[in-house]
């Protein structure tokens, strides 16, 4: 089952596939980078993960990096640590795909170039090398996790690289370029620890499948983010949707039985680009505030907006969605009325092409539906019918908007605040 965010990221996908993992067999991120932050929270302990998949704090689930993550061998390894200082057994449970691109110290260095030199009009890139690691997997130039198997092979990539980006470096961005000799002893370093965790997934996966296990998908970022269908180029360097599971883990699609999508009760969005309900006003002050949004990765203050119904259907029709897993309920508690963008108006065009025009969708009107809010607390709450009722018609509005049910809904941080309205696994 595959398990992506429905808006601009940040949904809370860490928790739902944390609390679905408890009945699964493996657990396989299959794009972004270390960009990512899946915050999970179990009797008060807060774990964020960044690259490892979130069924890594369940025993005995394996846990897969797949071909379509880029990683950065440091932050990967530090989350190790961090993991291991928790008590997490990791490296006999990990794989990590020989054919993920690396993130070296030359892309972080061209990302912060990059975004200087656009001066007033960045992309709001986390500055972390992801983008120019995967334009080098493109290039075909990309040095790989399977590189640091072999020193020869390591220097040998690592030697074409560093000549085409510190060349760029130094003479188109007039920055300092980065000292090859120094990223080859660091690789060789870390190579040793990382290698006992490399070796491909496809075929334990394949067998997972075969003896009737249970493998899901993890997606990192949110649809609206997608390279190809986001609100580009306000987007991150990957594919966001689910149809990039197949690929970036190594899978087939009969192996996919249905494709879920996360959505928060409202809506966020991290760094620059088109938000059309976004509040800039106490309302949306108020709900970053109540729903602590700031970014796990960056610690950026997430902009904050009322529910875009337009963007969750294109989310569903997009991705095949099954089914939304409804999260932060209770951040909605106390509010007298609540609103739901149903449509967009534009000034110009009837029907403009919002999503492959950043600038036509910031000029688009969100066209409201009022809804009432309720004053008794939802928090913890584990049953749908004790919801309040206005809680519960809140819910059935967004499964109506959007055209398929919630099957899930998280009405608190801990792993145990949650509702489980459909059986998923």
């Amino acid at each position: 089952m595959v398990f992506v965010g429905a808006q601009w990221g940040d949904e809370g996908k860490g928790k739902v596939v944390d609390v679905l993992s408890e009945r699964a067999q493996a657990v396989v991120r299959f794009q972004g980078g270390h960009n990512a932050g899946h915050t999970i929270y179990v009797d008060g302990v807060k774990t964020v993960l960044h690259l490892i998949p979130s069924g890594i704090l369940r025993p005995d689930v394996l846990c897969v990096i797949g071909g379509g993550v880029a990683v950065s061998p440091t932050d990967l390894l530090n989350e190790i640590a961090d993991l291991e200082r928790q008590g997490v057994r990791v490296r006999d449970r990990l794989t990590i795909a020989p054919t993920c691109p690396l993130i070296l110290p030359l892309h972080r260095e061209l990302d912060l170039a990059r975004e200087r030199r656009r001066g007033n009009d960045p992309i709001g890139t986390t500055g972390r090398g992801i983008g120019p690691a995967y334009e080098d997997k493109v290039a075909r130039r990309a040095v790989r996790v399977a590189h640091l198997l072999d020193r020869t092979c390591l220097r040998e990539a690592l030697a074409e690289v560093s000549d085409y980006h510190n060349f760029l470096l130094e003479n188109y961005y007039r920055w300092t370029p980065v000292d090859i000799g120094s990223m080859e002893a660091e690789l060789e370093r870390l190579a040793s620890t990382l290698s006992p965790m490399v070796r491909d997934p496809v075929p334990e996966l394949a067998r997972i499948r075969t003896s009737g296990g249970s493998i899901l998908f993890e997606g990192a970022q949110g649809t609206m983010l997608d390279l190809d269908h986001g609100t580009y180029p306000y987007v991150t360097s990957s594919n966001t949707t689910a149809s990039a599971a197949l690929s970036g883990a190594g899978v087939g699609m009969r192996d996919i039985d249905a494709v879920y999508g996360i959505t928060k009760a409202y809506t966020t969005r991290v760094g620059w680009g088109p938000f059309p309900t976004e509040l800039d006003d106490p309302v949306g002050e108020s709900l970053a505030r109540r729903g602590r949004e700031a970014g796990a990765t960056t610690g950026r203050a997430r902009r904050c907006g009322w529910l875009d119904a337009v963007v969750l259907r294109h989310s569903v029709k997009l991705n095949g969605l099954g089914g939304l897993c409804l999260t932060k309920l209770d951040v909605l508690d106390g509010m007298e009325e609540l609103k739901i963008c149903v449509s967009y108006r534009h000034p110009r065009m009837r029907d403009p092409t919002i999503w492959l025009d950043p600038t036509l969708l910031s000029e688009c009107e969100p066209i409201y539906e009022t809804l009432s809010g309720w004053t008794e607390p939802t928090t913890g709450t584990r049953d749908f019918l004790a919801l309040p009722e206005s809680a519960q018609s809140y819910v059935r509005k967004v499964e109506e908007l959007a055209g398929v049910p919630v099957v899930f809904l998280s009405t608190g941080m801990e792993r145990k605040d949650c509702i489980q309205l459909k059986e998923i696994l």
